[in-house]
């Protein structure tokens, strides 16, 4: 799927004292891809802020918050903030089925491989994540991710480690979710094939906060539009 647009007047949150804060549309990578074509957030940033740095990273098709920084004196503060793990994150998910979560903590080391993604091994690296389900639907469950660590596929092979895939997340086991699943009496036209009605991994990074030069910080992101939609459907068909 091609990457959306990125619109610096929809897109960017914040923009002040040399931090930058913006929210991720997803099919776009973070930093340069040597197997895409797509323009990475950081050059399209570069385009208007020359000197800006992004201060981590999110999954290609991971939307949601992300924050950079326009100036060195504030990245190198905010990276110190990351790396001290003193930035609070939180992630939003739909998982197939119904999963009731409360202040699970999942604490499962991880490894990357060779072929760009990670396994549970517990001569890896420490992860930590707490799970909550937030809403629940007849097939599906919205769940909030906190990780206090910052691995590398780190929410997306510790809900799989629970068998709890997320929706379209291929890599791990999750399944593309269909309209048919959910919509009573949806029907196919004839001779053609059901296309998945999300078509990436269900993750999106909500909220973010951290305390900057005495002033504490808090940011959210809104919901890109595919989410949204799948949202909408769920609330509207696979209610309870």
């Amino acid at each position: 799927m091609a990457a959306p647009k990125f619109n610096y007047e929809d897109n960017i949150i914040y923009n002040n004292d040399g931090l930058l804060v913006v929210n991720k549309p997803p099919f776009i990578p973070s930093l340069d891809e040597r197997n895409f074509t797509t323009t990475s957030l950081l050059q399209l940033l570069r385009k208007k802020f020359p000197s800006v740095q992004l201060c981590h990273r999110l999954d290609r098709e991971t939307s949601g918050i992300m924050v950079a920084a326009t100036n060195s004196d504030i990245f190198k503060k905010v990276n110190k903030l990351f790396e001290s793990r003193l930035v609070y994150k939180e992630y939003y998910a739909v998982v197939d089925g119904v999963k009731k979560m409360e202040n699970l903590e999942v604490n499962l080391p991880i490894r990357e491989t060779k072929k760009a993604t990670v396994v549970i091994d517990y001569a890896g690296k420490p992860a930590q994540t707490i799970f909550n389900s937030i809403e629940f639907f007849r097939h599906f469950t919205l769940l909030s991710c906190k990780p206090t660590t910052g691995r590398m596929h780190q929410i997306r092979v510790h809900l799989a480690s629970q068998n709890t895939p997320i929706c379209g997340d291929l890599s791990y086991g999750g399944k593309s979710p269909m309209m048919s699943w959910f919509k009573r009496n949806y029907k196919i036209a004839k001779y053609t094939e059901e296309k998945p009605v999300f078509e990436r991994v269900a993750l999106h990074a909500r909220n973010i906060s951290f305390e900057l030069d005495g002033e504490q910080l808090s940011f959210e992101a809104p919901y890109p539009k595919d989410l949204e939609v799948f949202l909408k459907l769920l609330r509207k068909y696979d209610g309870f």
